[in-house]
C-alpha cells in the first residue's frame, strides 16, 4: 500500500466567499488530490482534523496544508506531528495560507518555515526564480509572472532556502502596510530540521493558479522534493 497524502483545508475563518476569499478550496482540493496520486501517494482528505488519530500523523507520508486560522488541532496531534516531521516520517507540503495559521501552535511556525505577517499588495508581478535547478521551479526559467496576493513573512527560519522570491521594484512600498520585512520577500521555499522536509509555496489564493500547468508543476515538484528520501 502507497503512503497517504493526508489533505487539510480545513479554515477558521473564509470557510465561504468568493474567489478572490477563499472560495478556491475545493479546487485544490482536487488538485491536490490529482498530484497525490501522479506521485505515487494514497490521497486522503480530512474534512476535521479532529477526526484524525495522532497514530496517522506517525506514519511515513505527506502532510498537505492550505489551512488558515486556528486549525484544532490537539496537544497529542501536533507533538505527533512535530516529532514524526523531524524523524523524517511526515514530510509537509504548504500552500498559501498555511503560514496564517495555527498561530497558537508554538512550533508551528519553524515547521512551516515562517509566519505570514500581512498581504498589502494584490497584484500581477514577476517573480525571480533564486533556484532554476530545484524539481519545484525547474521548468520556469529565471522568471516568472504571476498574479496572486504577495505575502510578508516574520519569524523566518534562517535555514530555509528561498526557491521564488519577489523581483526587485514590483511594488509600492507606501501602500498601506507596504515594508520590507528583514527576510526580503520569498514567496517560495524548502528547508527542514534534523531529517525533517518541509516545502512551501504562497501562491494559490486565486482559482486561475490550479488551472495553471505551471504553478501545479511547481507543486508537484514540491511533492517529487519531498518524497527524495536521499
Amino acid at each position: 500500500m502507497s503512503d497517504p497524502m493526508l489533505i487539510v483545508t480545513q479554515v477558521a475563518p473564509y470557510t465561504d466567499g468568493p474567489a478572490g476569499v477563499h472560495g478556491v478550496l475545493r479546487q485544490a482540493t482536487t488538485a491536490l488530490v490529482e498530484l497525490a496520486e501522479y506521485a505515487g501517494l494514497s490521497p486522503v482528505v480530512v474534512d476535521d482534523v479532529r477526526n484524525l488519530s495522532p497514530l496517522h500523523l506517525t506514519s511515513p507520508g505527506v502532510l498537505a496544508l492550505f489551512t488558515i486560522g486556528e486549525t484544532p488541532f490537539t496537544a497529542a496531534q501536533r507533538a505527533a506531528v512535530v516529532d514524526s516531521w523531524r524523524a523524517g516520517r511526515l514530510r509537509v507540503l504548504g500552500v498559501h495560507s498555511a503560514t496564517d495559521a495555527c498561530h497558537a501552535w508554538p512550533e508551528y511556525g519553524s515547521l512551516i518555515g515562517a509566519r505570514f505577517d500581512g498581504h498589502p499588495w494584490t497584484q500581477s508581478f514577476t517573480i525571480d526564480v533564486v533556484d532554476t535547478a530545484h524539481q519545484s521551479t525547474a521548468h520556469l526559467g529565471e522568471s516568472w509572472e504571476w498574479h496572486d496576493e504577495i505575502y510578508l513573512f516574520g519569524s523566518w527560519q534562517p535555514d530555509a532556502h528561498v526557491l521564488l522570491r519577489l523581483a526587485d521594484d514590483q511594488v509600492d512600498l507606501t501602500a498601506p502596510g507596504g515594508r520590507v520585512p528583514d527576510c526580503g520577500f520569498p514567496l517560495a521555499w524548502c528547508h527542514g530540521e534534523q531529517l525533517g522536509r518541509t516545502f512551501y509555496s504562497a501562491l494559490g489564493h486565486f482559482p486561475g493558479a490550479w488551472e495553471s500547468p505551471a504553478y501545479l508543476r511547481h507543486l508537484a515538484g514540491g511533492l517529487a522534493w519531498l518524497r527524495d528520501r536521499a
